[in-house]
């Protein structure tokens, strides 16, 4: 198995883990992109040119830059960058829109925004006051103006860079700041050290079995810590090479893996289901992929897609931003149990523990909770946000917010999610944001997101909103449908919506969305995808 040695944590910065590869394997592919190739060797020395690039904007020790950008090797070059400098970089979600990406952007408190010419026109309607004292642009931005100095990313490459000093960095430092989905409220900034990516990437390589002539292959967003935990820095601490694409295409994956020669690749949510659902084909096994992270993928389908795909492994795991790794299913032989998470990954011990943190009886629902072995596997708390990383934690345990068990037998297995949310597509989302994006029309008194479950995957749920419409309004689905689109992110926008006199409640008020739940899909329900609604992206 070809990871590095990383023992010492001096060494576990990602900074100097990319200088040691170009230094010890200066002519190894690293980084691929269509018909581009990288060696390790022009990777540092690019990202060194990056470096002293963001230097001279002021870009230094604890700075955070925001990024809102699509996938791709600008964007790696980037962040390397700004980890060499000991600051910090902060994705945002390139779907967001509106009050979604003002917040995002302003609660980065970046001295520096990096973003693609392309989504510049969403920022530009943005109004108020930014922290940013520079803005460097990717691609051709005629038209766009502000009165904070903008920098083409060109101009920020083209620089001579020596090699940064990281001789203060510590492994334990923050390296990225990723924003949670907002399922139960305002997103939070999970911080990142430069640790918890490494060992979640030695993890990732160890029960994969990783081996010296593997090559990744990723096409998710790289505002998602998946991009870069089981591509990019999977492929570093290994000194493999990495392709990447912009984005996910079931009608093209396979032929982009051929493409890359990938051995390994990482689907999240239904993308594996549109490869599953797409027809047939005499040329499904002509691919050259070994192994396949699919998450998650039911249990009855494991085999078959193995089979169809000609895959010789997928695995099964369990994890969130805050705790990049936590329970891990392996494809080794072992038979497991239907539903199954697997068995806790190194670094961490897990518990199913009651509302006082008492562990519940083998076969009892809890809530699932970790705490580290050893320093740096859990996230470094929620950025300028100390009151939101007092409450994750409880009694030294990180409480996940999503309920489990562990039977007798040891392995551990999701019941529900504690909060409550629908995941769609790989996406959290939030029913309070989707709430809140349409309780802003005027015709809207009152509204309850929540989940039905999806026809691709059990596991996951559409968005239905009941609606109770103000005293003479006469709004129509239609209305309310594009009034979200317009507003929000596009995956806000709900399949189902259904207009109610009112909402099931306690008698405090609390809206009980487990009787919606139980109504679910009605006659009197609109269904946007039957009626042809199109969600604008």
């Amino acid at each position: 198995m070809p990871i590095m040695n990383l023992d010492d944590p001096s060494d576990r910065i990602l900074g100097k883990i990319l200088l040691a590869n170009a230094e010890r394997n200066p002519d190894a592919i690293y980084l691929m992109n269509g018909d581009d190739r990288y060696t390790y060797g022009q990777v540092n020395e690019i990202v060194n040119s990056y470096a002293r690039g963001f230097a001279d904007l002021g870009v230094g020790p604890g700075d955070t830059v925001a990024f809102l950008m699509k996938t791709s090797l600008e964007f790696v070059f980037a962040t390397y960058a700004v980890m060499k400098l000991g600051a910090i970089w902060v994705p945002t979600n390139t779907d967001y829109k509106g009050q979604w990406l003002k917040d995002a952007l302003s609660d980065s408190c970046a001295k520096v925004l990096v973003a693609d010419a392309t989504l510049l026109p969403r920022f530009a309607e943005l109004a108020g006051n930014f922290p940013f004292k520079h803005i460097v642009i990717r691609g051709e931005s005629d038209g766009f103006r502000t009165s904070t100095p903008t920098h083409t990313m060109d101009a920020i490459a083209s620089q001579v860079g020596a090699e940064p000093d990281q001789s203060e960095i510590s492994y334990g430092d923050t390296s990225a700041v990723l924003w949670t989905s907002g399922t139960t409220g305002k997103s939070k900034g999970v911080m990142q050290s430069h640790n918890a990516w490494v060992r979640a990437a030695i993890s990732g390589a160890v029960t994969t079995d990783t081996q010296d002539d593997d090559v990744m292959y990723c096409c998710l967003p790289m505002y998602n810590s998946a991009a870069w935990v089981a591509n990019v820095y999977r492929a570093l601490v290994c000194a493999l090479p990495v392709g990447i694409d912009q984005e996910f295409s079931a009608s093209s994956f396979w032929q982009r893996c051929n493409h890359y020669k990938a051995t390994q690749t990482f689907t999240l949510g239904a993308m594996h289901m549109f490869l599953w659902n797409a027809p047939p084909s005499s040329d499904d096994t002509n691919n050259t992929v070994r192994h396949a992270s699919m998450v998650p993928l039911p249990d009855n389908l494991i085999q078959p897609m193995k089979d169809r795909f000609g895959i010789s492994t997928i695995d099964q795991g369990y994890g969130q931003s805050e705790a990049m790794g936590i329970i891990h299913r392996s494809d080794d032989g072992t038979e497991w149990a239907p539903g199954c998470l697997g068995r806790v990954l190194p670094g961490l011990e897990v518990a199913i523990l009651d509302g006082d943190d008492r562990p519940v009886q083998q076969g009892e629902v809890g809530e699932i909770c970790a705490r580290p072995t050893e320093p740096y596997a859990l996230f470094n708390g929620y950025f300028n946000n100390p009151e939101a990383t007092v409450k994750a934690y409880s009694n030294l345990w990180y409480h996940t917010g999503d309920l489990g068990k562990q039977t007798e037998s040891g392995d551990y297995y999701f019941v529900d999610r504690k909060a409550d949310f629908i995941r769609y597509k790989g996406r959290n989302i939030s029913s309070f944001a989707v709430e809140a994006a349409l309780n802003a029309h005027p015709a809207v008194a009152q509204s309850a997101a929540h989940g039905v479950t999806s026809e691709e995957l059990d596991s996951e749920a559409e968005v239905k909103v009941c609606v109770v419409r103000k005293p003479g309004e006469i709004a129509t689905p239609e209305e309310l449908a594009r009034f979200i689109n317009d507003n929000a992110p596009y995956f806000f926008v709900p399949r189902y919506i259904e207009f109610v006199d009112a909402l099931p409640s306690t008698p405090t008020g609390r809206v009980q969305k487990f009787k919606l739940r139980e109504r679910g899909v009605t006659p009197e329900t609109w269904d946007g995808k039957k009626a042809g609604f199109e969600v604008r992206r």
